[in-house]
């Protein structure tokens, strides 16, 4: 990865979203929103705490999680769509 992200900023990357209903409808692209959900592909060092600490964050490299639907800012690499966020953008973790 080319990028690394500072203090407590995560780069997630998309999961994409089933194409059909579990009925067999399919849904167009222009109907379907942007899923909630992605995997994270790289994580900063954690904030600095007021007393000069680095607090690690709880998300690493590889998991899978579930963020707020307004929260990051969307950016390009190497024409892929990615996610920067805050940790505390992140609503959950949960295994895959």
């Amino acid at each position: 990865m080319k990028i690394r992200p500072l203090n407590d900023r995560i780069l997630v990357l998309r999961v994409e979203e089933e194409k059909k209903t579990p009925g067999g409808i399919i849904i167009p692209d222009t109907a379907k929103e942007k899923p909630q959900e992605g995997k994270v592909v790289a994580a900063g060092p954690g904030k600095m705490s007021e007393k000069g600490d680095r607090v690690a964050l709880e998300v690493k490299p590889g998991d899978r999680v579930l963020f707020s639907k307004w929260g990051g800012t969307e950016i390009k690499i190497d024409g892929v769509e990615h996610l920067f966020m805050k940790e505390d953008d992140i609503l959950a973790v949960y295994p895959e």
